[in-house]
């Protein structure tokens, strides 16, 4: 039989055993955790490069285009510049309009406007007064209700279609 010392012993020996086992096992899985806690924190890095170089690009873009811009304002500033001293050299050459009571009361202007409402009342007075004895089919100025004068051109079409002789419609309808 064994002794109480030999018991002991190996039942030290055989916790050795298991308690060495529990730690090989944990040992790995803290070696695999280490592993993939690597390859993400690789990846990550290799995302963030990606990302500060695009970061980096687009920063570099909006510099170029706040130089274009700065570059058009400046040119700007020089055609409004250049407008301003070409609207000052055209006020200076051009003649200075008359006054607006001139303009509006020179003798030409009255006589014109008197001629006009003269020829336009006389005009109306023998409408009325040659109403009744003119023709039927005839207006107040003699010619036929359906000529027109030779100086005066058709009207236009204001149906906003095409004239029938265009389309091959015979009834005048348009499209």
């Amino acid at each position: 039989m064994l002794t109480a010392v030999q018991v002991a012993a190996v039942a030290a020996a055989a916790a050795f055993v298991a308690g060495t086992g529990v730690a090989v096992y944990v040992m790995l899985k803290a070696a695999r955790l280490m592993s993939q806690a690597s390859a993400t924190v690789a990846a990550l890095r290799e995302r963030g490069d990606l990302l500060i170089d695009r970061a980096n690009a687009a920063i570099d873009s909006a510099g170029e285009q706040i130089a274009r811009t700065e570059t058009v304002t400046a040119s700007m500033a020089g055609v409004s510049a250049a407008m301003t001293e070409l609207g000052g050299h055209l006020t200076a050459l051009a003649p200075t309009p008359p006054a607006d009571t001139e303009a509006r009361g020179g003798p030409l202007t009255w006589a014109a406007a008197v001629a006009y409402g003269l020829r336009w009342a006389l005009g109306t007075r023998w409408a009325a007064s040659t109403a009744g004895q003119r023709e039927p089919g005839r207006q107040a100025n003699g010619r036929p209700a359906h000529s027109r004068p030779a100086h005066s051109r058709p009207a236009p079409d204001r149906g906003g279609g095409r004239r029938a002789a265009l389309t091959g419609r015979g009834n005048g309808t348009t499209r």
